[in-house]
């Protein structure tokens, strides 16, 4: 996942596009993307490593008591050694405290708020913006109201209906179908609505401030980010077989900020809406499957330079025309050790017309229309090369078990696998880092361990490597990313 970063002498190798007039001007620029492309790729392994944690230490209670008041929290210490693509490793101790408390009232009414504080410790000179060491002061990660209609007819009017409507409005977490275009925590609110073996879910949020932009170009994407969402998704329970359909709509409230090199001044304004569809379900009882399909379209501002002659040109309003695919298996075995085997493939469109594939800067040729996915969604995609899914084509296999389910201590102690090979999804365009025009980007193996030591310790480690292919320019050698984690709940 590292940023495209434009050396001279590389890219007049490829395209022929840059010319030496134009040497420290986009010298100067490419230093700042390359730093902001680190920001965004590591933003985007510490999202899934902290998904992963939440999954661990599930604070859900019991809802078959009529009132409780539940709390807690957990503080995690976290260490990662991240190769970058220039193969500098940085080195960090994050620690997280996270509280929450959360008040169920008969079922109906539920009340919850998460807040999390961290202080990130890079060896000297190693962080990813340059700014050295972070201290994440309280921050609020959720806090919503949810009311559920049938189990407040059933609670107060002692009345039990087939047909249901739940409404959860503040700031949640919304993993919109099975995650391919919308994976972020919003501020707003999620209703549905169910009929029968039909549900209707209607959306409507803004990301949080903190929320890290797919366009790193833009000043400010990682720690100031405005973006609304608008939906609408209707699925039907078909025995053990979910399909469901959407639209999504996202909206750019970040389009008053400006980034101005030298003579250039670009504008951002990336208006997209989704229309998807897809099924979940189980074939069998060891068998699961899900899928999803997006077709992106919207508006985007193009480029604003001409490559030829870096020379500023007015920006145009370009239509968005893409697509993309997730789909996955896994098959269980019915052994005491919860084997799984599991297969993963994503497929997103890309846009030779574009510099970069997710950038406003270097972005879509003005006149031309966008083919390049992107989304904010939040998929598997190696935890070492982590690229975005745009212009992509990924497969992943693998595997994992409980290796010791009879054993007290190690009964919870669970050990798994990936491997993962990716490609460019059209091999004469642009990735979110410098390349040839080879389709082949590289492969990764992946290994993960997760242990419940006991109630209120858990371990958590992973580690991958990717193996540049030769698609990639900037570097033969291998990235490693290490993580180790260990989770203390009060």
């Amino acid at each position: 996942m590292a940023e495209l970063v434009w050396d001279l002498e590389k890219r007049d190798r490829m395209r022929h596009w840059l010319v030496a007039a134009g040497v420290v001007a986009v010298a100067i620029c490419g230093q700042v993307v390359r730093a902001q492309t680190s920001v965004e790729r590591f933003e985007r392994q510490l999202q899934q490593i902290q998904q992963d944690t939440r999954m661990r230490i599930n604070p859900d209670i019991p809802a078959d008591q009529r009132a409780l008041l539940d709390y807690g929290g957990y503080f995690t210490f976290n260490f990662f050694a991240i190769d970058d693509i220039e193969q500098n490793t940085h080195i960090l101790r994050q620690y997280d405290l996270v509280g929450y408390a959360r008040l169920n009232i008969d079922n109906a009414h539920e009340f919850y708020l998460r807040a999390r504080t961290t202080y990130r410790d890079f060896n000297n000179n190693q962080s990813f913006d340059g700014e050295g060491d972070d201290t994440i002061w309280p921050t609020v990660e959720q806090a919503y109201y949810r009311f559920d209609l049938a189990r407040y007819l059933a609670a107060y009017k002692g009345q039990t209906i087939k047909n249901n409507l739940t409404i959860q409005v503040g700031r949640q977490f919304v993993n919109w179908a099975n995650g391919l275009v919308l994976s972020e925590y919003l501020d707003g609110g999620l209703a549905e609505v169910t009929l029968g073996n039909l549900s209707l879910q209607l959306l409507g949020g803004v990301t949080t401030h903190d929320t890290v932009d797919i366009d790193s170009s833009r000043p400010q994407f990682d720690d100031f980010t405005e973006r609304a969402f608008y939906g609408g998704m209707l699925s039907a329970q078909l025995g053990k077989h979910r399909p469901f359909i959407y639209g999504l709509v996202q909206r750019d409230w970040n389009h008053d900020v400006q980034l101005v090199v030298g003579s250039n001044t670009t504008s951002f304004d990336y208006n997209s809406w989704y229309i998807g569809t897809g099924i979940n379900g189980s074939i069998g009882d060891q068998m699961l499957y899900g899928v999803e399909f997006a077709y992106e379209g919207g508006k985007t501002l193009s480029n604003s330079f001409e490559p030829n002659t870096l020379t500023p040109i007015p920006q145009q309003k370009d239509q968005i025309q893409a697509a993309a695919l997730d789909a996955r298996l896994d098959y269980l075995f019915a052994d005491t050790k919860k084997s799984r085997l599991s297969f993963e493939t994503i497929a997103a469109t890309g846009d030779t017309n574009r510099l970069h594939t997710t950038n406003t800067f270097f972005g879509n040729a003005p006149g031309t229309r966008d083919h390049a996915f992107n989304a904010w969604g939040l998929l598997n995609t190696g935890l070492a090369f982590a690229p975005s899914v745009s212009n992509l084509i990924s497969v992943r296999v693998g595997g994992s078990m409980f290796p010791f389910p009879n054993s007290s201590l190690f009964k919870r102690f669970q050990a798994g696998t990936d491997l993962l090979a990716f490609a460019k999804y059209q091999d004469d365009a642009p990735i979110d880092e410098l390349t040839t025009d080879s389709r082949f980007l590289g492969w990764e193996p992946d290994v993960y361990v997760n242990w419940q030591v006991t109630s209120d310790v858990a371990f958590a480690l992973r580690y991958g490597v990717f193996f540049p292919g030769t698609a990639i320019v900037d570097d033969n050698h291998p990235r490693n990313f290490f993580y180790m984690g260990v989770t203390f709940a009060f």
